[in-house]
């Protein structure tokens, strides 16, 4: 018989029951005995198929959902919810090729996939200190701050908020909410200020209650901040775009040179 010394050590290899019922359901979601828009089995079925306590099967189900593998819809059950992760190409997407042809750089990730914006506004004021620092800009300097919600496939997957000097953008089609082929790179090329690099930095932290409701987020789904700033061949900066993305949707991809 072990002691009470050291009992404590011991270590039961098996999983708990709720990751086992976990695991079952992720494998019927992958092999496509549950697709997309199925209704999981909910609490009482897998309490009776399993013999398992009503708080063991939630736990199971929570798995799940803090994955976002399923969503829970009040008063309805639990649903699968599949969605291929998009893939972000970091150099691709912004290249001058794509944008000065006229395209979005959403299209160098997305493909045939159906992607829009929403909930755009655009709007002049004093540029924050962490604004005004990136685009090295005078003490209250105006600037031109378009903020929009990026959907796939009906899904949000991003919100993004640029800012340009106003002295640059006020009063051209950046101001406006829809900037034409192209986007803002392709105007900001028309005005003589076309970029010529980036700089991208990228941290993980928990969404804030307001970006949870913005971007339908499941419990437990972190985001990812991307913070770019684009800059013209003689290094002015001309664009700081805070972007906050669905850290379950993505898949980011960069590549170097040896």
């Amino acid at each position: 018989m072990p002691t009470s010394e050291n009992r404590g050590d011991m270590r039961d290899p098996s999983p708990p029951v709720y990751r086992e019922i976990a695991e079952a359901l992720r494998s019927a979601i992958a092999s496509g005995e549950l697709s997309d828009g199925d209704r999981v089995p909910g609490e009482n079925d897998l309490m009776k198929r399993y013999g398992v306590a009503r708080a063991t099967a939630r736990q199971a189900l929570s798995v799940l959902i803090n994955e976002g593998i399923v969503v829970a819809v009040r008063g309805s059950g639990v649903y699968v919810r599949t969605f291929r992760p998009l893939r972000r190409h970091g150099p691709r997407r912004l290249s001058r090729e794509l944008w000065g042809g006229g395209r979005a750089i959403w299209q160098a990730d997305t493909a045939d996939r159906a992607f829009a914006a929403d909930n755009i506004t655009v709007r002049e004021t004093a540029a924050p200190e962490h604004v005004a620092r990136a685009l090295d800009l005078p003490e209250q300097e105006r600037v031109v701050v378009r903020r929009r919600r990026y959907l796939l496939d009906d899904r949000p997957m991003q919100l993004a908020t640029s800012y340009l000097p106003a002295k640059l953008a006020a009063g051209t089609a950046i101001a406006e909410a829809d900037t034409g082929p192209g986007g803002i790179y392709a105007r900001l090329a028309e005005l003589g200020h076309a970029p010529a690099h980036f700089t991208e930095e990228i941290r993980v932290r928990m969404p804030s209650p307001a970006e949870v409701e913005e971007l339908a987020l499941s419990a437990g789904t972190p985001v990812l901040d991307v913070m770019r700033t684009a800059l013209t061949s003689d290094h002015r900066a001309v664009e700081l775009n805070e972007m906050t993305l669905d850290g379950s949707a993505y898949i980011l991809q960069y590549d170097f040179d040896a």
